[in-house]
């Protein structure tokens, strides 16, 4: 007892003593934070099963370790093996097969597949395109589903695969609940006919006979996250145009032959994720609304004339971002704002209250000041009303005037919400002592379909008339320095930086793009996935006759080089191939031809993110030091 008070009185003593010497966020201390994942409610329902994964700067990786606590709250016991207690996909429910996901050669792609007697050759051969993705090289190999007889969750004798000699990747699967069929997502289409498509599809596999139908036959867009209730009722996401990755995402139910869209009605729902409930009669899901992500239900009316009804749970300035699961009348979600890295929460299904269950991170966040928020609303130069988030530094004097930075968000339709982020962390950055003006400009889910679609084919249109309302009218406050403003953005955000340093009109005083795209023809000729470009653009450049795409290629950040005359910062990561190496080369290439100010950061392993400690450390540093630089 005298040693736990005695360790109880050094804590303290540590923790009030930190508290002075660390009184906000620094990049380091950002790295120092757990990084929560919900992985489940364990089988007999009394617990939940959560990851925490740390970053070890010197180590240069980071260490995971799972934890449990009562669905209703308590101390955290370490888990070593956590899928023991948590169901499984894996495991049919009857318990007689087992399915796990392989890597099949299927195709030949090196120069030894197809000359075996020259082992040492270094080549690849293509014949269509989809040879890369995201940060990877083809290599001829497939992700299939393997199906095989279990005991006690493990193989037993040879496995089938269900997939033969298919040049798809499987997505999600799940066994239908009489164990007689598996489900599963699945884009099949391959080479250029994959890279210009978003037609993924719902398959079901027979395991009597070996067949496989699909599910979603005519239904075009993305069908994804196949999922049953108990009631034997398959439910899924589903997009309904090909080629168009951000379309309106809704949940459909399939009862028999019968399918529902349950959310079609609600132009303002694009849903993230979806659990059914315990009844099987309603869907929770989270969707962006008004800046945030919050969790709501959907009624399932099954075979009734009765309408699906869309109710939102929880209300407030946060993210539910993530469902782990239902006990009774309580679902367990992952919640974080701008202040807090990501917990876990229970929500009052009745009301919507919450109560924090992980405090994985609340020491730390003890010890620093903390950011104010605010929400504000600008008219845009059509006459609309544009949601802006304002972060303010912590202890913020509204007789002083700080320097201030537009963030622009990538995506280009991603919401703009209450996220925390390990790289674009609005905390961090006011904690340096700047305003962040971060607007759901146009192309951001959450204000409606109309909204969120009239950014495509016209990226340099509206939306950036929307960038600048959204700065002038923060610049309007005398605690704005109109003469220390600054713009950053990274993917959509990045090109976003480009164009404006064509258009400020001398409003910035800097510009940060991260794998920022710059050059539209050079970008539509390297890019993985080509229906995105496609849909983006209206078309190829070549298309003369075609004055959506001649329009939208028009608008590229190079055609407007001859008026850049701000400094500018350009991060590029080797293996992004989404956005490759050559857009961020470009870009700094003709600003030091131009004579500006200008710095290249070339992250050789990162792809579109920095995802390394060490190298997300020295982002942060560079970015900063570059705003030392110019702004300060």
């Amino acid at each position: 007892m005298l040693i736990r008070r005695l360790i109880f009185i050094i804590t303290a003593i540590f923790l009030t003593t930190f508290t002075f010497a660390q009184n906000k966020m620094t990049p380091e201390l950002l790295w120092q934070l757990g990084r929560v994942t919900g992985s489940g409610i364990s089988t007999d329902g009394k617990f939940i099963v959560y990851n925490v994964s740390t970053p070890d700067i010197a180590e240069n990786k980071s260490n995971a370790q799972s934890y449990m606590i009562p669905v209703t709250g308590g101390d955290p016991v370490m888990v070593s093996n956590p899928e023991l207690i948590l169901p499984s996909n894996k495991i049919s429910p009857d318990g007689k097969y087992i399915l796990t996901a392989e890597a099949v050669k299927v195709k030949k792609v090196f120069g030894s597949d197809s000359y075996p007697d020259l082992p040492k050759s270094n080549v690849y051969i293509f014949d269509s395109l989809n040879y890369r993705h995201w940060d990877k090289w083809s290599d001829g190999k497939f992700n299939h589903l393997k199906l095989a007889l279990a005991n006690n969750g493990s193989k037993v004798g040879d496995t089938t695969d269900i997939m033969p000699e298919e040049p798809y990747d499987v997505g999600e699967f799940v066994w239908s609940n009489d164990s007689k069929q598996i489900i599963y997502s699945c884009k099949k289409k391959f080479g250029t006919a994959n890279a210009i498509s978003t037609n993924t599809d719902i398959y079901a596999y027979d395991l009597a006979t070996g067949k496989t139908t699909n599910l979603t036959e005519g239904m075009m867009g993305y069908d994804v996250a196949p999922a049953y209730n108990k009631q034997g009722q398959l439910a899924w996401l589903s997009m309904k145009r090909d080629g168009y990755e951000s379309d309106k995402n809704d949940i459909v139910v399939m009862n028999g032959s019968v399918k529902m869209n349950l959310t079609a009605s609600r132009d303002d729902i694009h849903v993230d994720n979806f659990k059914w409930s315990a009844d099987g009669k309603r869907i929770y899901f989270t969707a962006p609304v008004n800046g945030t992500s919050q969790l709501f239900e959907v009624t399932y009316p099954g075979h009734s004339k009765a309408l699906p009804v869309v109710t939102q749970i929880t209300k407030g300035d946060f993210d539910v971002d993530d469902i782990i699961g239902q006990s009774g009348n309580t679902m367990i979600v992952g919640r974080e704002d701008i202040n807090h890295a990501k917990e876990l929460y229970s929500v009052q299904l009745a009301d919507g209250s919450m109560q924090q269950l992980t405090h994985v991170n609340t020491p730390t966040y003890a010890t620093i000041g903390m950011c104010k928020t605010e929400r504000r609303f600008v008219k845009t130069t059509d006459g609309k009303e544009m949601l802006v988030w304002m972060i303010y530094p912590p202890n913020f004097d509204s007789t002083k005037k700080y320097p201030t930075l537009l963030y622009c968000q990538g995506g280009p339709q991603v919401a703009l919400t209450q996220f925390y982020s390990y790289r674009w962390n609005f905390q961090l950055m006011a904690s340096q002592g700047y305003i962040i003006v971060a607007p759901n400009r146009r192309g951001m889910p959450g204000h409606g379909t109309q909204w969120n679609e009239q950014i495509s084919k016209d990226w340099g249109g509206q939306v950036m008339q929307d960038y600048l309302s959204a700065i002038d009218d923060a610049s309007k406050e005398p605690y704005v320095d109109k003469n220390r403003l600054g713009c950053v953005g990274a993917s959509y955000g990045g090109f976003s930086v480009f164009y404006l340093a064509g258009i400020h009109n001398n409003r910035f005083k800097t510009f940060i793009a991260h794998d920022g795209v710059f050059d539209f023809r050079s970008m539509y000729g390297t890019t993985d996935e080509m229906f995105f470009e496609n849909w983006e653009k209206g078309g190829a450049y070549w298309e003369k006759d075609n004055a959506v795409a001649q329009r939208s290629f028009s608008q590229s950040p190079s055609n407007m080089v001859e008026k850049w005359n701000t400094p500018i910062l350009i991060f590029q990561g080797g293996k992004d191939f989404r956005v490759s190496i050559g857009q961020g080369q470009q870009a700094f290439q003709a600003a030091q031809l131009r004579g500006i100010k200008s710095r290249f950061i070339y992250f050789p392993e990162e792809n579109h993110w920095v995802l390394s400690p060490q190298n997300a450390l020295v982002w942060q540093h560079e970015f900063f030091k570059w705003l030392d630089e110019t702004l300060k």
